[in-house]
C-alpha cells in the first residue's frame, strides 16, 4: 500500500499537526509522518499494533530495541563514510566491512535481547522468529564467518613506516621496537599542569589524505591475500541488508517516538491507557482524558493540565457542549477527536477506562477566516464545507464541529443548525458539537449535554471542567448579573433608594 504523504485536511483543526511534530521532531531521518498519516479501521489492525506497545513499554524490550537502533545508525553512518571513500579503494572497502560487523552484531543482539519472556505481541514474536531463522540460515552464516576471518586478518598486520629525505616507505613489521611509547614517555616531564591552551582550533581531518592512501597501497602490495578478500567480502555482500531487518528498523521507531513523547508526560503526573476498540458499539467512554497538545504546553510551563471525562451510551451519539466563552469548549472537542485519532493509529491515549470507535473517516468543521480568493462569504463558505462532508460521512464517521453560523443572525444560526443536528442525528454518527445555542443540547434523545464550568464564588473563573449536565446559559448569566449588581431586583433597590 503506497504511504500516505499528503498532510490529512482536519490535522490542524485537531492540533495533531502540532502533536506529530513534537513527536518526530527527533526522528527526522526515518521519514516517520507517513504512519501518523493513515488511521486503521480494522480492529484487528489496530489491536496488533496495542500488543507491540506493550511490549516496548517493558523497558528491557524498549532497551534492546533502542540498542539495535543505535548500531543500524552506527552502520549507515560507516556506509555513509565508504561511499565518500570511493576513490579510495582500500579504505572504502574497510569501511563497508566494518558497516557489515555492526550489522551483524545487531541482527544477533536483537533476537538474542527479544527473549520468549519479554515478548508477547504477534509483531516482536514474530520478529524474533524471523531473526532466529535468518542468522542462522548458510547465507548469513557465511556472511558472518566472512566478516570475523577479514577482521582477524587485518588485525593481524604488523608493518612500519619509514619518514626519510621526504619519502614514505612502508614495509613488513620485522621486530623493529615501537618508539611511540618511548618518545610519549620522554616528553611526558614537559608537559605543562594545569596551563592555558593556546592552541589555534585545527579544522577538522579529512577522512582520508593521499599520504595515507598510499600506505594502504602499500599494505596490499606486502599483504596481497588479505585485502583481495576484503575486496571479494566488498563484492559479494554489497546488497547485505536484509529488506525486513530494514523495514523493521524504520516502522519500529514510530512506537519509540511516540512513546518517548508521552513519557515525559507520564513523569508530570498525567496518565496514558490502552483504549479498547470497537466497530460495532458507538458505547464510548473515558476518565481523565486531556488535550495532547495543550497538555505538552502546559508542562513545559509547569502548569497544570485539568482532564475530563465522557461517555455515550445506548441511543447516544452526539455530544453537545456549551457554556461561557474561554472555558475550554474547544480544548474539549479536540480532546475526543485526538483520542479517537490516535486510538486508530494504535496509539495510547490521554486518560483511564477508555473505550472508543473505530471510525472509518474523521471530519471537523472549525471557524475559519474569510478567503478572498474563493470570492465567498463567511456563511457560504460554512455551508459549502459542510457540504462535502456530508457527501462522505457515513453512520460510521466521527464528526468534530466548533462554534458555526457566528456570522448570521440567532435566527438562521438557529435555522440551520436545526437542519444540521437532524442530519447528523439521522446519519447516527458520532459528533462532538461546540455551540453557543443551548437549546441544542437536548435537541434529541441522541444528544447529552456538556457544560463548561466556572468557580460557583467567582463566574468570572473558569475551572476548564466539562460536566456532563443540561446547558444553563441563563444561570451562568444570572451569576455574572449579581456578581455585578444588575440583577432586576439589585436595579430596582439602587433605583428605589
Amino acid at each position: 500500500m503506497a504511504e500516505v504523504r499528503e498532510t490529512p485536511a482536519f490535522f490542524h483543526d485537531l492540533n495533531l499537526d502540532q502533536i506529530v511534530e513534537a513527536v518526530t521532531a527527533d526522528w527526522k531521518e526515518y521519514d516517520l509522518l507517513p504512519f501518523f498519516y493513515s488511521s486503521l479501521t480494522d480492529v484487528d489492525a489496530i489491536q496488533y499494533r496495542q500488543e507491540i506497545v506493550e511490549d516496548l513499554e517493558e523497558s528491557s524490550v524498549l532497551e534492546a530495541v533502542r540498542q539495535f537502533s543505535e548500531r543500524m545508525l552506527e552502520m549507515r553512518n560507516c556506509l555513509v563514510k565508504a561511499g565518500k571513500l570511493a576513490d579510495y579503494k582500500h579504505a572504502m572497502e574497510r569501511w563497508f566491512l566494518s558497516a557489515a560487523e555492526i550489522y551483524i552484531d545487531a541482527v544477533v543482539h536483537l533476537w538474542q535481547s527479544l527473549g520468549t519472556d519479554r515478548v508477547r505481541s504477534r509483531g516482536l514474536t514474530a520478529l524474533r522468529t524471523y531473526l532466529i531463522a535468518y542468522s542462522n540460515s548458510a547465507a548469513f552464516q557465511e556472511f558472518s564467518e566472512r566478516a570475523r576471518k577479514l577482521r582477524t586478518e587485518l588485525s593481524s598486520i604488523r608493518y612500519c613506516v619509514l619518514l626519510r629525505n621526504g619519502g614514505v616507505t612502508v614495509s613488513r613489521h620485522d621486530g623493529e621496537p615501537d618508539y611511540s611509547c618511548a618518545v610519549e614517555e620522554a616528553f611526558e616531564k614537559f608537559r605543562p599542569v594545569d596551563a592555558a591552551n593556546y592552541q589555534a582550533p585545527r579544522a577538522a581531518p579529512q577522512e582520508m589524505n593521499h599520504i595515507q592512501a598510499q600506505v594502504l597501497d602499500g599494505l596490499a602490495l606486502l599483504f596481497p591475500d588479505v585485502f583481495r578478500g576484503l575486496a571479494e567480502f566488498h563484492s559479494l555482500h554489497r546488497d547485505y541488508l536484509d529488506s525486513t531487518v530494514v523495514r523493521f528498523d524504520r516502522e519500529v521507531q514510530f512506537y519509540v517516538a511516540y512513546l518517548t513523547y508521552i513519557d515525559k508526560l507520564r513523569r508530570h503526573g498525567l496518565s496514558f491507557s490502552r483504549p479498547q476498540i470497537s466497530r460495532q458499539s458507538k458505547e464510548i467512554h473515558c476518565h481523565g482524558g486531556f488535550d495532547l497538545a495543550l497538555a505538552r504546553q502546559l508542562t513545559e510551563r509547569r502548569m497544570t493540565v485539568v482532564p475530563n471525562d465522557f461517555h455515550l451510551s445506548e441511543k447516544e451519539r452526539i455530544l453537545v457542549v456549551s457554556g461561557p466563552n474561554q472555558g475550554g469548549k474547544t480544548t474539549f472537542a479536540r480532546m475526543f477527536g485526538q483520542m479517537h485519532y490516535l486510538a486508530s493509529l494504535g496509539c495510547p491515549v490521554p486518560g483511564t477506562d477508555v473505550r472508543l470507535f473505530a471510525f472509518d473517516r474523521l471530519f471537523t468543521h472549525f471557524e475559519r477566516h474569510e478567503d478572498i480568493r474563493n470570492q465567498r462569504g463567511k456563511l457560504q463558505d460554512d455551508l459549502v464545507r459542510l457540504r462535502h462532508i456530508f457527501d462522505a460521512a457515513t453512520a460510521d464517521s466521527l464528526i468534530v464541529m466548533n462554534e458555526m453560523f457566528s456570522s448570521t443572525t440567532i435566527k438562521d444560526a438557529v435555522y440551520l443548525s436545526t437542519r444540521l443536528m437532524d442530519r447528523i442525528s439521522k446519519l447516527d454518527a458520532l459528533c462532538a458539537w461546540v455551540t453557543f445555542l443551548d437549546e441544542f443540547a437536548s435537541f434529541n434523545e441522541k444528544t447529552v449535554s456538556m457544560v463548561g464550568t466556572v468557580d460557583p464564588a467567582n463566574p468570572a473563573v473558569r475551572t476548564y471542567k466539562i460536566e456532563r449536565k443540561p446547558a444553563d446559559g441563563l444561570a451562568y448569566a444570572l451569576a455574572i448579573a449579581l456578581k455585578h449588581r444588575v440583577t432586576y431586583d439589585c436595579l430596582i433597590g439602587r433605583i428605589n433608594v
